[in-house]
């Protein structure tokens, strides 16, 4: 196993930078893969987009998290798991600007999606009250770990459930695109085939989850620059492009429920770097060694994923800069906390 303590920070910057883009290559692969499988198994964009492109797009996030709360640096683990939600939240807005057609959570209208963000809105309250609880472990887990996992395989499968017996739909307009196969789908590999393939990305993409970490971890040390900031404006977006990158990739092949689902999906997933990272922080409860620039990214996170969902609900055809209110808002919240956490070091 290389030192990447003994490299000089420049070097450590060139790694993180070639892994970066191992990232993104990788996420933007799986964008198609998913797709596909999206239409060859027939359970919709939206919901694969939610689990299955959601989680696998957030390994290498998920391998950063993990890796550094082993070694001992619960603040950057946390600050990367949900400053890749705030970041990826921001991403839909800008996908948002890129589809110029009418407002993106108009015509990629899903009840699917909707659950998703409330779950997601549910999973996010979880770490915040057990910040605020007891700092109580169980073999150095808190009972928070458990229950996120919990509650998170319950919204995947509630969420299919109202996919097959939905009761109620979003209304159709003349924006609104609707989950159709795509024409691609067809003369392709088969399932195991393509799977076989998400799967082989997914394990390059998750060792290039942990050259990020250790790199991250460096450029922090030798920057003299706060794992808080480090962890949730550096690399929390750089393993987080994969979600960029397959959001623009998506909106540009018509898959628009997948574009939204592979967000919401991937932030839910993120919230799981929490529980697992607490399984991997050996020196008691991580949320309660986090501090309050954590906490931070938490309630910011919870705070955009809300005014998402009131963007879903409200359905804008047309808002400022031809965008809907809800972007405008998540892209003001977003920059407004950047701000906040650089002044601060």
């Amino acid at each position: 196993m290389p030192d990447f303590g003994n490299l000089s920070l420049e070097a450590n910057l060139i790694l993180f930078a070639v892994v970066a883009a191992v990232i993104v290559a990788g996420g933007l692969k799986m964008t198609r893969l998913a797709d596909i499988l999206a239409d060859r198994t027939g359970f919709g964009e939206a919901l694969v987009g939610g689990v299955l492109l959601g989680a696998s797009t957030s390994l290498a996030g998920t391998v950063a998290s993990v890796a550094a709360a082993a070694q001992g640096h619960p603040v950057y683990a946390v600050s990367n798991a949900i400053g890749g939600i705030a970041a990826q939240t921001a991403f839909l807005a800008i996908a948002d600007v890129v589809y110029r057609k009418a407002n993106l959570e108009h015509a990629a209208a899903s009840l699917t999606n909707m659950t998703q963000a409330t779950m997601l809105m549910i999973l996010l309250t979880i770490p915040l009250l057990a910040w605020a609880a007891p700092d109580v472990t169980i073999l150095g887990v808190h009972p928070a770990t458990p229950i996120l996992l919990i509650v998170y395989v319950a919204g995947v499968r509630l969420a299919s459930a109202i996919r097959l017996a939905p009761m109620w739909k979003p209304q159709v307009t003349s924006d609104t695109r609707t989950d159709l196969p795509a024409a691609e789908s067809a003369g392709q590999p088969s399932v195991a085939k393509l799977v076989g393939q998400f799967v082989a990305l997914s394990a390059v993409v998750g060792v290039a989850g942990w050259l990020i970490a250790e790199t991250g971890l460096q450029i922090s040390q030798k920057a003299g620059i706060s794992e808080s900031v480090v962890g949730a404006l550096l690399t929390a977006v750089v393993t987080s492009l994969p979600e960029l990158v397959t959001v623009i990739a998506a909106i540009r092949r018509g898959a628009l429920q997948l574009a939204v689902g592979g967000i919401i999906g991937g932030n839910s997933f993120d919230v799981l770097f929490l529980a697992l990272s607490d399984i991997a922080y050996r020196k008691g409860s991580i949320y309660h060694a986090i501090g309050t620039r954590a906490m931070f990214w938490i309630v910011l996170a919870l705070l955009m994923t809300g005014v998402l969902l009131l963007g879903f609900i409200r359905r804008q055809r047309k808002g400022p800069a031809n965008i809907g209110f809800e972007s405008a808002i998540i892209l003001a919240l977003y920059v407004g906390a950047v701000a906040i956490q650089t002044s601060l070091g």
